[in-house]
């Protein structure tokens, strides 16, 4: 955590934990599959926000609970580098064609 991540009470600013809990259930669904990474996009992101994060190393991990079709449903976790959980986080995910430009 840099000084540039802190919000205005010195915490890491919670735009920073939605998107590495996003980020990090977003690789768990491409992965669900095995293989390659399948683009995949957010449906709908929840964040649980349970302690502040002010200095150190954070690490977000994602987990698939179900894998569809075209519908991912995945979990992630924020923690500390001394173990606490920050934050959590669920999400659904859309599988995208391979061609998303188009």
């Amino acid at each position: 955590i840099g000084e540039q991540h802190l919000n205005r009470n010195g915490t890491l600013h919670g735009g920073i934990i939605a998107m590495m809990l996003d980020a990090s259930a977003g690789f768990a669904a491409s992965r669900a599959r095995g293989g390659d990474l399948i683009p995949v996009l957010t449906v709908a992101l929840n964040t649980q926000f349970l302690a502040p994060a002010i200095v150190g190393r954070v690490v977000a991990t994602g987990t698939v609970k179900r894998a569809g079709g075209s519908i991912c449903y995945a979990d992630a976790e924020l923690h500390d580098s001394q173990g606490t959980l920050l934050a959590t986080g669920n999400g659904v995910f859309k599988y995208a064609r391979k061609d998303l430009k188009s």
